[in-house]
């Protein structure tokens, strides 16, 4: 039987390397790699689906389901994951001394949808009481005009969001007065360097971070791998293998990263690194798999109905394909 030909998009990872490298097949396939920076893959999956197997951003694949129009299906194997309380960028004349001060605020994020704004304001949400609709949202650019929604939103009224000005920037705003705070997933020029009363919401927010995990139990999860939805209705089988490759992957970079014999990465103290992150979050402390994430899935099922994203409640079973819910 010949075997099934597929194209697959991802950033080459650590823990997708092996894929790349031939060192990991796909089970019952021939898989054409490309390396494709994630903010592409995104808008190519929602354009024009130029791949059969794809990183997604979970907040634009729990979005799609819930309108019925997505075109991937995923499988619980999470590319990327970022602890947010990092990502919060605020004025310091404005008297925000804690998140709870967010409420009321003008705040700008680069696109309402993205994951990382859905986690933050989750954040916001249950631990500090601050609600979507509680704040002004202005979206637009970091650094850079023009950036619009990648697939389009339509959100309740009582959600203030609005683009900002044709030219300007969250950066520049920010800076000049014009908005409170932004969320971004990554700092905003103004910040990094070091442009006067402008600081981290949490300046030891690995510490935030640590924490949080320890009370919740959360390492947030920002991107997952999709199928083409019409590749698994016609072979049921293939969730699974890429599932099983891509977990395999991770292991295999798990296990690279924990040799002490040679460093993998260009830390001075990745052995001090891993072994803080194993006491904090234990031995596999990059999970895939659905049961072991329920609880974060739960979370941004739940946040995206509450931050009007989604306009119903999207159940797990919906996200992931059948044979992929399941441990191997």
């Amino acid at each position: 039987m010949p075997k099934l030909s597929i194209t697959v998009a991802c950033a080459a990872y650590d823990r997708t390397w092996p894929l790349f490298s031939g060192r990991v097949p796909i089970e019952g396939c021939d898989a054409n790699m490309f390396d494709v920076y994630p903010s592409e893959a995104f808008v190519r999956a929602y354009r024009s689906q130029d791949f059969d197997v794809t990183e997604l951003s979970a907040s634009s694949h729990i979005l799609t389901t819930a309108r019925g129009d997505a075109p991937y299906v995923a499988i619980p194997a999470f590319l990327s994951r970022v602890f947010r309380h990092s990502s919060f960028y605020i004025r310091t004349d404005r008297g925000i001394a804690s998140a709870k001060d967010l409420r009321g605020k003008t705040i700008g994020v680069t696109e309402y949808q993205m994951t990382a704004g859905l986690w933050a304001r989750g954040l916001l949400s249950d631990e500090y009481g601050v609600r979507a609709q509680d704040v002004r949202w202005r979206s637009g650019g970091m650094d850079k005009p023009g950036l619009t929604e990648r697939t389009a939103i339509t959100l309740p009224a009582d959600i203030d969001l609005q683009p900002i000005a044709d030219g300007k920037t969250l950066s520049g705003m920010l800076e000049a007065g014009e908005l409170d705070a932004v969320i971004g997933a990554r700092p905003p020029s103004c910040f990094t360097r070091g442009a006067s009363s402008i600081a981290r919401l949490w300046p030891d927010f690995r510490t935030a971070e640590e924490d949080y995990f320890r009370r919740t139990g959360l390492f947030p999860i920002m991107h997952l791998v999709g199928i083409r939805r019409s590749l698994v209705d016609a072979h049921p089988w293939l969730a699974a293998s890429v599932l099983k490759a891509f977990t395999r992957a991770k292991t295999i970079a798990l296990d690279e990263i924990d040799d002490v014999g040679i460093n993998r990465a260009c830390l001075p103290w990745l052995t001090s690194e891993v072994a803080a992150a194993k006491a904090v979050m234990g031995a596999d402390f990059w999970p895939y798999g659905f049961e072991s994430n329920r609880k974060a899935t739960e979370c941004m099922l739940r946040w995206s109905l509450e931050q009007g994203l989604s306009s119903r409640l999207v159940t797990p079973d919906e996200l992931f394909a059948p044979g992929s819910m399941q441990d191997l």
